[in-house]
């Protein structure tokens, strides 16, 4: 098999899935300085490192994740494929520690420019401004040629999904500013397109599977909001994943279609008791609450059938549970550690009852972006964890290892073997994610078209290739 050769797919189970997730963060600069600093040149300076041994800011890690500046000039980091929602967790935090990691030099670059200050990335999704920036959810699904029908089944799942995994965040001003729970609801609009940035929909349609074409396709969700909280994550692509198990198994949906998705969102977001209603398709009225209940009910009766039942799916059906009745009585107190939207109204409160502070002031505006703050020292998150207030999933160790280490069992090991051989070699090189290949050498490019196989020889002959004859030269 030469290395351009691609070996046949391997057959896997229905319940095994890559599931992925794309963070963009919100960069902030904060200064005294007199001089105009633009976001591009604090982006820059923030990705000088990353430049410096990558030669891009567009770069593969050894983790197997991708690290990049998005349009807009902001850092974006892409989980590399996960097949357990353990690995997918440890790898989404682990990104937050990638960029964070990034600020002292970046801070230091710009004082030698002049410019004294401080760098603040937020793990959010929308700024003072009116900007919104995203958090996509990527699950490799099987091709189908119903595919538009198949992802319209998911969008009164995705609208009212809001009120278990939104972060939470305050709208409006004065006596109209409340409480909500999702900053994302308010900045979508459109059901589907292939569209990201100039319609922003909910289910990005376009057809890039990163993987082989005429068995797999990527459904691509942008609708959620980025979690700070753990199984507020697990929860939020869980969920997600046992509708799909479902909904692959051809298991008859609840008529739930909406007749206004977007209105819906919104109204769902901005209504903290949960009984506002939404209009469906056939005409009648149902909450949130109720929509979600149906398709907790439907899971549940599957169960033991076409879902196996295991330690992450009980946790998954509990918090999910939990959730609704949080919700549905008003008292948030059973999710207070585990749900971003309810970590943070409590903190909130707190604030507000001992400060009285008022709810759209700016002392609950800064609680806000320190909750999403994931610059070293400056943000809530580790202290949360600290003080019990806030639940995690994974171990210490687990986010250490994803900070260097791929994911052991998916296409990510290939790739991120690759790069750390690539790195240690002083070889150039190229990677992306169905791509390996060594800059110079005419024919040694690997496609990796499979994103559920962990070995391959052809990856194997090419790290040999590249790797010093005595292991001992670095």
């Amino acid at each position: 098999m030469t290395a351009t050769e691609v070996p046949p797919p391997l057959e896997v189970p229905a319940s095994r899935r890559i599931f992925g997730l794309e963070t963009e963060f919100g960069l902030h600069f904060r200064t005294g300085a007199e001089r105009k600093v633009t976001s591009e040149e604090v982006a820059g300076a923030l990705f000088h490192s990353v430049v410096a041994w990558g030669r891009s800011s567009n770069v593969f890690l050894t983790n197997g994740s991708r690290l990049y500046i998005d349009v807009g000039a902001h850092p974006e980091y892409a989980t590399a494929e996960c097949d357990r929602l353990d690995d997918l967790i440890a790898l989404d935090k682990a990104g937050e520690r990638i960029v964070g990691a990034l600020v002292a030099d970046g801070e230091r670059r710009l004082a030698e420019a002049g410019v004294v200050g401080e760098i603040h990335l937020y793990k959010n999704n929308a700024d003072s401004a009116g900007n919104s920036y995203g958090c996509h959810e990527n699950y490799l699904v099987r091709r189908r040629s119903d595919f538009t029908s198949f992802a319209e089944s998911l969008l009164p799942f995705l609208v009212t999904r809001q009120i278990l995994t939104g972060s939470g965040c305050v709208v409006g001003t004065g006596a109209s500013a409340r409480y909500c729970f999702s900053p994302r609801a308010d900045h979508m609009w459109e059901a589907m397109s292939s569209a990201t940035t100039r319609s922003r929909p909910m289910i990005n349609t376009r057809d890039e599977p990163h993987a082989h074409a005429d068995l797999y396709r990527r459904l691509h969700v942008i609708v959620g909001d980025s979690s700070m909280a753990e199984p507020t994550a697990l929860l939020k692509v869980g969920a997600t994943d046992l509708i799909l198990r479902l909904l692959e198994a051809r298991v008859a949906m609840p008529a739930l279609a909406l007749a206004r998705e977007m209105q819906a969102i919104r109204d769902v977001s901005h209504d903290l008791s949960g009984a506002a209603t939404v209009e469906l398709a056939d005409g009648r009225s149902l909450t949130a609450v109720q929509i979600q209940q149906q398709y907790l009910d439907l899971v549940r009766s599957q169960v033991g059938s076409i879902i196996e039942p295991d330690p992450t799916t009980e946790r998954i059906l509990d918090l999910w549970a939990r959730g609704i009745e949080a919700v549905r009585t008003g008292d948030s107190s059973a999710v207070w550690t585990e749900l971003d939207w309810a970590i943070k109204l409590r903190l909130i409160e707190r604030l507000r009852s001992r400060m009285g502070a008022p709810l759209d002031g700016p002392m609950v505006a800064r609680l806000d972006l320190a909750y999403h703050d994931v610059a070293p020292g400056r943000g809530l998150g580790s202290s949360l964890v600290a003080q019990g207030l806030m639940a995690t999933i994974v171990p210490e160790e687990a986010i250490v290892r994803a900070v260097e280490r791929p994911p052991e069992t998916t296409r990510a090991r290939l790739r991120g073997d690759f790069v750390r051989a690539g790195i240690r070699a002083h070889r150039d090189f190229t990677a992306d994610w169905v791509r390996l290949k060594v800059v110079g050498d005419e024919g040694r490019t690997v496609l990796l078209k499979d994103p559920f196989r962990s070995e391959d020889a052809r990856v194997d002959a090419l790290i040999a290739s590249i790797e010093p004859a005595d292991p001992r030269v670095d």
